[in-house]
């Protein structure tokens, strides 16, 4: 049996007080993505921010 592990790499951070909220994230993953790259926008709730980020996985 098979076991994947999968890893984050942080693409980029925004702060989730900003006035327009996740839309600069949401905007960075959204030109990530046009250029080929899996990214998506996750919430950390330690720091506060919102992170862009690119899935890779691997076995």
């Amino acid at each position: 049996m098979a076991v994947t592990t999968q890893a984050r790499t942080v693409l980029e951070r925004f702060p989730a007080g900003a006035p327009r909220g996740s839309w600069p994230a949401e905007e960075y993953a959204a030109a990530q993505r046009a250029q080929g790259t899996n990214a998506q926008v996750v919430m950390d709730l330690r720091t506060d921010q919102f992170l862009v980020v690119n899935d890779a996985t691997s076995q």
